[in-house]
């Protein structure tokens, strides 16, 4: 898992990073959307709110900007060199899946939950794609905001040795992989709040959070047509608290991304729990190792469960002893947990991805544990059924 998800980022990166002077060939031919002229600063400010827009919502925010630069294109010619988020073959099915997202988020409430998590899912794992493609294939093209110098303004005139000199890639160059990084740490936040969604039991936390997040990209949007710079400030703030909640945005993503995996692949049928050490999340916060860290859960050589996790799935690897006690397995409906047994209770520890469903017996035996119990709304379900009479009678040995 670790190793796709490095191969998907690196994809990314060298999309984007990959020949920075055809990027801003790509961006020189188009036209400002007013007649002024407009300088590389006013240009920078524009960028800067259009890629944390294009962040938040990866497939709106592109198709939003390919639709303004199609339609203020004036000559055949500009249009036949519009980059390819700007063509209609792209943003006019990307508006009709917009409003297909918008339909199903509004008139869709009502629906039964079980009809409607399904569509979340796929749309969890669009927003996933579309961030992808944006980060590599579109903040290119938009951050190239130095153009080509003209050998007309040299220093020493056309024939002067300046006029040879183009640094307009050198800017550029810079600039992509800062705005490839803002770009990351503001969708790693709104892919949160996907996550958010798909773990929400309730419709109306669904809908709030997607309004919360339409909201923030109609602030990012209205900022920036009042007053460029004022949209770039606004935007700046919004990548700054992204930065500050990225790990806690990386790791609930990273949990996300797990289990949508699992249950679209239906993994656990042919999934096998290895002998020593399985990978699994972290379920609390324990001796100050955030929640929902990943990694492998084994026995040490004093008995004594071990989770050996990289933080950000690269950094060296890290070592986090749990609290010795009485452990068992919490058998829930959709997935499971191992518990710790106290004086009130069980307390959650691990989180077990969904492909581990059906093999609770067998990491009881792996590790040792104090057996298997019914959890969350599966012990619902037991407790139910007790009181309605509808369990059977247990049969004399």
């Amino acid at each position: 898992m670790r190793s796709f998800i490095l191969l998907a980022v690196a994809l990314a990166l060298t999309i984007g990073c990959w020949r920075p002077d055809a990027a801003s060939a790509a961006t020189s031919v188009e036209p400002a959307p007013s007649t002024k002229a407009t300088t590389p600063g006013v240009e920078l400010a524009n960028a800067i709110s259009i890629i944390t827009g294009a962040a938040i919502s990866p497939l709106l925010g592109v198709s939003a900007v390919g639709a303004w630069r199609y339609f203020h294109a004036q000559t055949p010619q500009q249009l036949a060199k519009l980059p390819w988020f700007a063509q209609p073959w792209f943003w006019i099915p990307a508006f009709v899946l917009v409003i297909a997202c918008f339909l199903k988020d509004t008139l869709g409430i009502a629906a039964p939950r079980l009809l409607k998590k399904p569509l979340d899912v796929a749309d969890a794992i669009g927003h996933k794609i579309n961030g992808l493609i944006a980060v590599g294939a579109f903040v290119p093209l938009i951050i190239a905001v130095f153009p080509s110098a003209e050998p007309e303004a040299s220093l020493f005139g056309q024939s002067g040795f300046l006029a040879a000199i183009d640094l307009s890639w050198l800017g550029n160059g810079i600039l992509v992989p800062v705005a490839m990084f803002a770009f990351f740490l503001v969708f790693l936040a709104s892919n949160a709040i996907n996550v958010l969604i798909l773990l929400s039991p309730f419709a109306v936390l669904d809908a709030a959070l997607k309004g919360f997040r339409l909201l923030v990209l109609l602030t990012v949007t209205a900022t920036a047509f009042v007053n460029p710079w004022l949209g770039a400030v606004w935007a700046l703030i919004i990548i700054g608290i992204a930065y500050f909640i990225a790990g806690w945005s990386f790791r609930l993503s990273h949990f996300g991304f797990v289990f949508i995996w699992d249950f679209v692949t239906l993994r656990r049928r042919r999934f096998l729990p290895d002998q020593s050490a399985n990978r699994m999340f972290l379920a609390r916060q324990i001796n100050k190792v955030p929640a929902r860290s990943y990694g492998k859960l084994l026995r040490d050589e004093k008995g004594n469960l071990v989770l050996k996790y990289h933080p950000w799935l690269v950094l060296p690897e890290r070592v986090l002893v749990l609290p010795e006690g009485r452990y068992a397995i919490g058998k829930g409906l959709f997935y499971s947990q191992i518990m710790k047994e106290n004086g009130q209770g069980l307390t959650a520890a691990m989180l077990l991805p969904p492909r581990y469903r059906g093999h609770e017996d067998e990491l009881v035996s792996i590790y040792g544990l104090a057996g298997v119990r019914d959890a969350g709304l599966r012990a619902a379900f037991r407790w139910l059924k007790d009181l309605l009479g509808f369990r059977p009678e247990p049969q004399p040995v």
